[in-house]
């Protein structure tokens, strides 16, 4: 079995909350998390997004840069990224080798007591590929919540929290104040915490957890700050990247506070250059013929908007872009997974939707077509129709309409991405 055969092995495993397998795994390493200084990022939405400015803007600096996300689009070495590039599968497939290596001799001696799930050992593998490369900073995103993440084990310079909605309340709790308490877990003593615009509840819990560590609290909106900054287009649409763009911003001049002079035009740069893909991203795809027998040749292109939409909150800032470009109501290709709040979400996108295309997403937890079709038409008044591939779901939306949307789970949009661009799709 190769490393990265073993690592996907490990997704059977599912979701484990907690840290006491990833403290072993990176004490049996050397501890490479101490190696470099970092950011940590929490947030219901945003955290990615504010992750690729902030990296940006450092790097604009002149830091070498390590960025840690997660899940990834379609290549799993996608999560790991030295001054803004993936590393390369040999890489990736190296480090994972002496990290397994490391696994196996913890487990051996009694210092790893289980085995460890996909997410830990793939944090090992960012934070052991980020020491050998010597990055000056990483900048990490949480995976899930961010009290028991594995990704908790880091000592940051400074910590965020983009936003805080409902999601993932299995794991997290059915309440804002119960999330809020679970994400502000990524708190430390004397750690400056940035937090975006956040409902009043979850701002209280926050702030309560913050200061029974002594983390003081920066509100990216309500700073102050003598910098004065150029009329300026995001290269991330929507409007909710402007409050992600806020919270970057407030890491960026608490960073140059603390660590080393960023400049306003660095900065400017994290918010104007940075790369975020399958989040609201357009696409000209190529449309097959419905009545050839093989679908080979495209008769025409249509524009297809994706975004990696995966909860409530999501699907509102998606159908608050279109809305605010005068989009007309247009076919929908959606999946999702099972644990999801699909009726908040289809709620969020019933004004923006001409129909709903439902698609299956290649994952054990997903919703099948037929279920989320299923599921979709009571809520509805729009046609509501199942088709199993994604990249057939969007041929049909694309011969509805010559402009559709694909969003949901990350789970269909990467892998639906990657096959588009292969077929002959390019950025708008």
């Amino acid at each position: 079995m190769t490393p990265l055969e073993r690592l996907f092995a490990l997704e059977q495993f599912g979701i484990k909350l907690g840290l006491d397998n990833i403290r072993a795994i990176l004490a049996a390493l050397g501890h490479p998390e101490r190696a470099y200084r970092s950011i940590h990022v929490a947030g219901t939405n945003g955290k990615g997004s504010v992750a690729a400015m902030v990296e940006r803007g450092l790097r604009a600096a002149g830091s070498k840069t390590g960025r840690y996300t997660s899940p990834h689009l379609d290549r799993v070495e996608e999560r790991v990224a030295i001054d803004g590039q993936a590393i390369d599968r040999a890489t990736f497939s190296r480090v994972t080798s002496d990290v397994f290596d490391a696994v196996d001799a913890a487990l051996a001696g009694g210092r790893l007591a289980a085995t460890p799930t996909f997410f830990e050992v793939s944090t090992a593998v960012a934070f052991e590929a980020f020491r050998r490369a010597a990055v000056d900073v990483a900048v990490v995103e949480v995976g899930l919540g961010g009290r028991f993440d594995a990704t908790n084990v880091l000592t940051p310079t400074i910590t965020a929290i983009t936003s805080i909605a409902l999601d993932h309340e299995r794991h997290l709790g059915s309440t804002l104040s119960q999330i809020a308490y679970e994400k502000a877990g990524i708190a430390k003593r004397g750690v400056p915490l940035v937090i975006g615009r956040l409902p009043r509840e979850a701002a209280q819990r926050i702030h309560k957890e913050a200061l029974a560590v002594e983390a003081p609290v920066f509100d990216a909106h309500a700073t102050t700050t003598d910098r004065r900054y150029p009329p300026l287009t995001l290269s991330l649409p929507g409007r909710h990247q402007l409050e992600n763009a806020a919270v970057a911003v407030a890491i960026l001049e608490r960073w140059s506070v603390l660590v080393r002079h960023v400049p306003t035009e660095a900065i400017v740069t994290g918010l104007t250059q940075c790369e975020w893909p399958a989040r609201l991203e357009w696409l000209r795809v190529p449309v097959h013929s419905r009545s050839a027998r093989v679908a080979t040749e495209p008769l025409a292109h249509g524009e297809l908007l994706i975004d990696a939409a995966h909860n409530p909150a999501g699907a509102e800032a998606l159908a608050s872009y279109l809305q605010d470009t005068g989009s007309k109501p247009m076919p929908v290709v959606f999946a999702a997974m099972a644990d999801k709040d699909l009726g908040g979400m289809i709620a969020a996108l019933k004004p923006v939707a001409s129909a709903f295309i439902a698609t299956t997403v290649p994952h054990a937890r997903a919703r099948t077509a037929e279920q989320l079709a299923d599921e979709i038409r009571p809520l509805v008044k729009v046609p509501v129709e199942p088709v199993d591939a994604p990249v057939a779901a969007v041929d049909r939306a694309l011969h509805q309409s010559r402009r559709a949307v694909a969003c949901g789970s990350i789970y269909m949009i990467g892998p639906l991405r990657a096959r588009l661009m292969e077929a002959g799709a390019s950025r708008i």
